[in-house]
């Protein structure tokens, strides 16, 4: 790899059975992260414990808990040699962000990116946060976009490539259902506008973009990267388990058109 090439992981695990079950999991997943040669690795939105919604109840909030998991991925991190995006959860007060924790190869945090722009789905649950952010793990600056704020709200992702990020990480959860469209080809036309979106967040800001999904069967979207010229680069096969893990060039990701913005 070159001084400008840097190796990501993005986890596909299942839906956790319970939230201890999610820390182990991403324990494995960060092991064999590293071992596969990533600098970082990505998980899906609110992994630990598990999102709530869409069907899925997890246990009550537990800050206890979280700071535990928080601990024993930080742990992992550093004895695999591995920056981790945790998809998670936090509390503050009575109020609950969906929110990423970066978590730096050393095993040291280096932060929370809480999920600002919510679904109107989630207005009961989850409190939306105020205020955007950009990490630094060696050569990579990049941002994180949770879930519906990724694709339906541009200047989430503009944002980060104006603050200098090569990459914007996109955790989200999208579990389909029986009656579910089921592609099996990336951005199918016949499917949702969702990956499609995606295609556009990259070319619009000329950045890299790393979304990443829980595997489910029946799911509309999947994990993948795209260029940031558009285009595809590699995507999970959907509803399949696993890791998909690729080399980014850094320096095809200019910004430049996320620099020409100008509000109309």
């Amino acid at each position: 790899m070159t001084a400008t090439t840097v190796r990501i992981a993005l986890a596909t695990p299942r839906y956790p059975a319970s939230p201890e079950e999610s820390v182990r999991i991403v324990e494995e997943l960060v092991a064999r992260a590293s071992e596969r040669g990533a600098a970082v690795v990505c998980f899906p939105e609110c992994y630990v414990p598990g999102y709530r919604g869409l069907g899925k109840t997890p246990p009550p909030p537990n800050a206890a808990f979280l700071e535990s998991a928080w601990t024993r991925v930080g742990v992992a991190a550093a004895k695999a040699g591995i920056a981790v995006v945790l998809g998670t959860e936090r509390l503050e007060g009575d109020a609950l962000y969906a929110t990423a924790l970066v978590i730096g190869p050393d095993g040291e945090r280096l932060g929370f990116q809480d999920k600002v722009q919510l679904d109107p789905s989630e207005d009961a649950t989850y409190t939306p946060g105020s205020s955007r952010r950009v990490f630094t793990i060696g050569a990579l600056t990049f941002g994180v976009a949770i879930c519906h704020e990724g694709w339906r709200y541009p200047e989430t992702v503009r944002w980060a490539a104006r603050h200098g990020a090569q990459l914007v990480f996109h955790p989200h959860l999208e579990l389909g259902g029986p009656d579910a469209y089921t592609p099996t080809t990336f951005a199918d036309p016949k499917n949702t506008f969702h990956e499609k979106a995606l295609l556009c967040r990259a070319a619009e800001n000329t950045i890299w973009i790393a979304s990443v999904n829980y595997a489910a069967e029946g799911s509309a979207t999947t994990s993948a990267f795209v260029k940031p010229d558009g285009t595809l680069l590699a995507f999970q096969p959907y509803g399949q388990e696993g890791l998909l893990v690729a080399d980014l060039d850094l320096s095809l990701a200019t910004g430049l058109l996320a620099e020409r913005f100008r509000p109309g």
